[in-house]
């Protein structure tokens, strides 16, 4: 199974520091799914080779311009190039009134259908679910109504050992049956069990996104034992009191979060201007939690 995010924008508020404000792609079995659209983030998808046409889905946590003012702009594009396909776009219900503003004053007719989703901030919930994932909403603590996102993928059955399957000449019509766990009898009557036949399925994988918010614990208890979690890691902990008044989170807290929840593995990302070096956040994370990473941009990690 592929799972791999990419990382298009790690920037806070502005891009400075030749970092873009926030958006990443998620590649789950090559349906790619875009999260968060900031400003620039077509720039981005050409300047790492990703080809925006192949985004089916997008997600937008809240409407803080560094995280959805590059959506209208990569809509344009995909207008302009001639797509014809259907895009599904999640996010607060007031952004379809934004975009509808624009499309009606640039009198725009999209091409292709946007099917607009609106997500609710206050309780979970699923919103998304195909036969490779399952996607619901995290309820974030942000100056606005904000929320994050979990991926988890669906058990797959296992698969069988081609060895075997030719040795035993199995008949095509019963090899679905072993992968669903019947064992199979041979022309003499032997029977072997289904798991000596088969090799485990992929395990489940799972990545939480978590933009902006005050860490105050409220939103935990979704992230436990997640494979890969990024959460915002704003500013420095000698930046706390600032953390508190904008509604952000310090490298320390998100990494006490993911120490605490269990997760395998934290990126860190959505960097303040003022830090121009990052590997002081990156050591006070890891200095809690040590498989941390940061969110540098053209970085592709695998789930």
């Amino acid at each position: 199974m592929k799972f791999e995010l990419t990382i298009l924008g790690s920037s806070s508020a502005t891009p400075i520091h030749g970092r873009n404000p926030s958006a990443q792609l998620l590649n789950i079995n090559e349906k790619i799914y875009l999260i968060d659209c900031g400003e620039g983030t077509q720039q981005q998808l050409l300047r790492f080779g990703l080809k925006a046409a192949k985004i089916n889905t997008i997600f937008i946590s809240h409407l803080h311009g560094d995280h959805y003012l590059g959506l209208m702009g990569l809509l344009s594009s995909m207008h302009l190039v001639g797509r014809t396909k259907a895009l599904t776009l999640f996010g607060p219900p007031e952004l379809d009134e934004l975009l509808q503003l624009h499309f009606k004053y640039s009198a725009t007719l999209l091409r292709f259908p946007l099917i607009f989703k609106s997500t609710n901030s206050n309780t979970p919930a699923v919103i998304l679910e195909n036969s490779d994932v399952v996607v619901e909403t995290i309820i974030l603590n942000h100056r606005i109504h904000c929320t994050g996102f979990k991926f988890t993928t669906k058990p797959t059955l296992p698969t069988l050992r081609e060895d075997k399957v030719i040795a035993l000449d199995i008949p095509v019509a019963h090899r679905a049956l072993i992968k669903k766990g019947f064992p199979y009898t041979d022309a003499s009557g032997k029977i072997y069990p289904a798991d000596s036949l088969t090799l485990p399925p992929p395990p489940i994988k799972s990545f939480a996104y978590c933009s902006d918010t005050l860490c105050d614990g409220s939103y935990a208890s979704q992230l436990e034992d997640v494979e890969l979690l990024y959460h915002e890691s704003t500013f420095l902990h000698d930046m706390l009191d600032r953390a508190i008044e904008t509604y952000h989170t310090t490298a320390l807290q998100a990494a006490t979060l993911a120490k605490k929840v269990g997760v395998k593995r934290l990126l860190i990302g959505h960097f303040s201007a003022r830090y121009k070096e990052l590997t002081p956040l990156l050591e006070e994370a890891q200095s809690v939690f040590k498989e941390t990473q940061l969110a540098i941009e053209g970085e592709t990690f695998s789930i």
